[in-house]
């Protein structure tokens, strides 16, 4: 059940209507709330529903006993525990036939004398997100940083709360398990807010992403040898804001469903290709994710401290850690080496110059050169990305270095979906803002006409549902 489908619309509607009505018991409405998101989630295979009640209840249970343990082995034994337990199932999902393919090709194994090795499972959605969800719960508890809840309905939901199940945003328990105490209060300022927050992430996906691709990148990448240098780089832009505009899109779509709801969901975009430098794009980038590998990657592995080259490699390791997070895939772990070494390279260089690239103080035309300097640098590592392989990615950058023209032209859709997001990024932010409090302060016969044309839109444009990018990690 995809954001971007009808089927989800009829059932976030079903679902809002309900939560409100059974608002005033906590107990039932959070009760609701979880069968709404098993459902939601069994819609794209029931089966693995499973995967994540087992992931519930083994931190749910482990994280209680963390916090009742006395001896600091013991804690340590059942960390494991939940560590090896998440981890282990995300690698027979995930990484098991990457890893088996590789050491094939190291021990130089004819090609299929291995192939009864390999497994033929469906990757389960959105597992990435919700493993790490749940790993922040136990090692917080660990650090005593949390105290384990006592209701197994609240962690239940906390796990697996349908807006933010797929595709995050990654939310910390801390963060999330207050809100299930509080009472519940409709607020219709906050659903206004919401619904044009989601309205903006159906038009990032629908008008943007989605047009980006068909017009534009789909094409490039099927066979980068058809088209013109000229082309390609355009191309390559397009992919940077399809990947960005798809993700956030869904971000935006799951923060205000959850707001529409009486939730709050953290931030996880912050205008990326505003970036000075890679590190300034990471505080911007997939937040969630970004600061959950700084909290429990990067600090314990000693973080900033000690000399700059083990900030660098702390950098370097957590990046290409990050990579495999993307996808068992050798694109995914060079995507991942790349940033690392940017990023510990900026440490080297901040440490030994003395020149914060990200400061504030810097002239417009330096800042500029810097945002435009980074943004290439971001959307030539997302050709990794968006290339079926290694082989694919090197044709890709060989046909754009070849300065070669070729018969393929970029359509004027293509021209108005670049644009568009160029402007949407690069518009300053009061101009965005202005924009909603305007339809916010519109009178309701106004606002659902301007929802009823948004909608329209969204139909004659979409077409058909194309899945969410994020879907696959």
């Amino acid at each position: 059940m995809s954001f971007n489908s009808i089927h989800f619309l009829l059932f976030f509607l079903t679902v809002l209507a309900l939560y409100w009505v059974l608002r005033r018991n906590r107990v039932l409405r959070v009760a609701f709330l979880l069968v709404a998101s098993y459902y939601f989630y069994m819609s794209w295979n029931a089966a693995y529903a499973g995967l994540i009640l087992g992931s519930t209840l083994l931190d749910f249970f482990v994280g209680r006993a963390i916090f009742k343990a006395e001896r600091h082995r013991t804690k340590r034994a059942l960390l494991i525990t939940s560590i090896a337990g998440n981890l282990g199932v995300l690698f027979v999902f995930k990484y098991y036939n990457f890893f088996i393919g590789s050491m094939t090709q190291v021990l130089d194994v004819a090609p299929g004398s291995a192939t009864y090795l390999y497994h033929s499972l469906l990757l389960p959605v959105g597992i990435s997100f919700y493993t790490f969800q749940t790993l922040s719960y136990t090692i917080d508890i660990y650090r005593g940083k949390l105290e384990p809840t006592g209701s197994f309905l609240n962690f239940a939901l906390f796990v697996s709360f349908f807006p933010q199940l797929v595709a995050g945003p990654i939310v910390r328990a801390s963060h999330f398990l207050p809100q299930l105490e509080r009472d519940s209060r409709y607020d219709d300022r906050q659903a206004e807010r919401g619904l044009a927050q989601v309205m903006l992430g159906l038009f990032k996906k629908i008008c943007i992403a989605d047009l980006l691709a068909l017009s534009l990148v789909d094409k490039a990448f099927a066979d980068p040898s058809a088209c013109s240098s000229a082309y390609l780089l355009l191309a390559a832009y397009g992919y940077a804001f399809q990947i960005y505009y798809d993700f956030s899109g869904y971000s935006d779509i799951a923060i205000g469903a959850a707001r529409m709801l009486g939730f709050d969901l953290p931030i996880n975009f912050n205008r990326p290709y505003c970036a000075t430098s890679m590190r300034d794009f990471w505080r911007r980038w997939h937040i969630s994710l970004s600061t959950w590998l700084r909290d429990y990657l990067y600090v314990p592995l000693g973080g900033g401290k000690g000399s700059v080259h083990k900030t660098a490699r702390n950098l370097a390791i957590v990046m290409l850690l990050g990579g495999l997070w993307h996808g068992a895939a050798w694109t995914f772990l060079i995507w991942g080496a790349i940033h690392g070494s940017l990023l510990g390279a900026g440490r080297i260089f901040h440490r030994f110059t003395g020149i914060d690239a990200d400061r504030s103080s810097q002239s417009t035309p330096a800042r500029l050169l810097r945002v435009a300097l980074t943004f290439h640098v971001a959307a030539a590592c997302f050709v990794l990305f968006r290339s079926v392989d290694l082989t694919a990615a090197i044709a890709f950058f060989r046909q754009l270095g070849s300065v070669a023209p070729a018969a393929a032209s970029v359509t004027p859709l293509a021209w108005a979906a670049l644009l568009t997001a160029a402007c949407l990024e690069w518009t300053p932010r009061a101009w965005v803002a202005k924009l909603g409090d305007t339809f916010l302060r519109m009178p309701s016969p106004m606002q659902a006409c301007v929802i009823t044309g948004c909608l329209l839109l969204f139909v004659v444009i979409g077409g058909s549902t194309t899945p969410f990018i994020y879907f696959q990690f």
